[in-house]
């Protein structure tokens, strides 16, 4: 699923991140699997580089885990275990997280804007199953 880009725009645009952001990114999570696999455990079918692809799309888009887990030929349950292992280990890394309502309010928002960020939930409409019944 790596695939080369024509430009760090291109990558941009298509993955979300600028290209130095995404090979941070991949650093700091090939550090956490070194000393993840120093303990031992069966290899991931996919590259660290992918697995964070497969995050970011996530991201972006809010596919669900069954559509990105088909489109990496990987199961539904490790395209969860890897999400989360992507986005646990980069929080606790510390350099990818938001700053704090304290930071805000003592710098009295970012260069005087107000930021409002839309965490809210909305529940999936789905079609009720009815039966059917023909008639002849």
């Amino acid at each position: 699923m790596l695939k080369k880009y024509k430009d760090e725009q291109e990558f941009y645009s298509l993955v979300g991140i600028k290209l130095q952001t995404f090979q941070k990114m991949v650093e700091i999570l090939k550090k956490a699997e070194a000393i993840k696999k120093a303990v031992g455990g069966k290899p991931n079918k996919l590259s660290i580089e992918n697995r964070l692809l497969m995050t970011l799309e996530y991201w972006k888009e809010y596919s669900s885990y069954r559509v990105i887990a088909k489109r990496y030929n990987i199961s539904h349950t490790s395209c969860i275990r890897n999400i989360f292992w992507i986005e646990n280990t980069l929080i606790k890394s510390g350099i990818f997280n938001l700053s704090g309502k304290k930071d805000l309010i003592k710098n009295k928002g970012i260069n005087n804007n107000l930021l409002a960020i839309d965490a809210t939930e909305t529940p999936i409409e789905r079609i009720k199953k009815t039966k059917i019944t023909f008639f002849g």
